[in-house]
């Protein structure tokens, strides 16, 4: 599970952020913060039982900004991952949060599906990062950096929906290997239009598939999450 700390001034924004967060699979807010203060405090002095994996970083606060904050995390030795939240479109900031490591940045306003789209990937990176062992090879490493970038998203063959595809992806991952039929049962749709979404995705190399046999007849594909 990835632990999360939302930091931002506005109470509303804070909440949706959660929200946002709370759809996620595989991510928990575990703290929120309303100022830089407070961000700095629970980054740096008394963070959380179980730490911080991933900041959700406000840049403009009454008592400071997300540059101070994030720029303090570092000169403590904080190795925590940031995603910049904030209406600041300025490139010099947007420099000097990179600079600092922030991961992704978002621009208020924007959706939930913006923010799955940039955030998601970090689920993927940090999966890749705590396998790998030993000596990586080229590949290995471009698979891990590739894995924190959002995913641009190819369009889908006629008849599917990416909500749908959302679905049958957050169903793999979390109750797979499935069959079909197992699908189709657990997300409401028929085991054909299961089939079609699941097979698409073994296409694309982020599920796989593989015969479940131990019943008569013809054994019966399942497919597993791979990425």
């Amino acid at each position: 599970m990835i632990r999360v700390m939302i930091v931002d001034d506005e109470a509303l924004t804070l909440e949706l952020h959660r929200s946002y967060v709370e759809r996620l699979p595989g991510f928990e807010v575990v703290a929120e913060c309303t100022s830089a203060r407070a961000a700095h405090r629970a980054l740096v002095e008394q963070p959380p039982p179980g730490g911080i994996d991933l900041v959700l970083l406000d840049v403009t606060m009454p008592d400071g900004t997300g540059v101070d904050v994030l720029r303090q995390a570092r000169a403590a030795g904080v190795d925590v991952d940031v995603v910049a939240v904030t209406s600041v479109r300025d490139a010099e900031v947007v420099r000097q949060m990179v600079a600092l490591g922030a991961v992704q940045y978002l621009v208020k306003p924007f959706t939930f599906a913006a923010f799955r789209e940039r955030v998601e990937p970090f689920r993927d990176y940090r999966e890749r990062v705590a396998s790998a062992t030993g000596a990586a090879t080229q590949s290995e490493i471009d698979g891990v950096l590739g894995a924190s970038r959002p995913r641009v998203a190819a369009s889908l063959p006629k008849g599917l929906a990416e909500t749908s595809l959302r679905r049958v992806i957050d169903a793999v991952r979390e109750h797979g290997p499935l069959s079909a039929a197992e699908a189709g049962e657990l997300l409401g749709m028929s085991r054909v239009s299961a089939r079609r979404y699941l097979e698409h995705l073994a296409g694309e190399g982020r599920i796989e598939r593989a015969a479940r046999y131990g019943s008569p007849g013809r054994p019966e594909s399942e497919y597993r999450w791979v990425r």
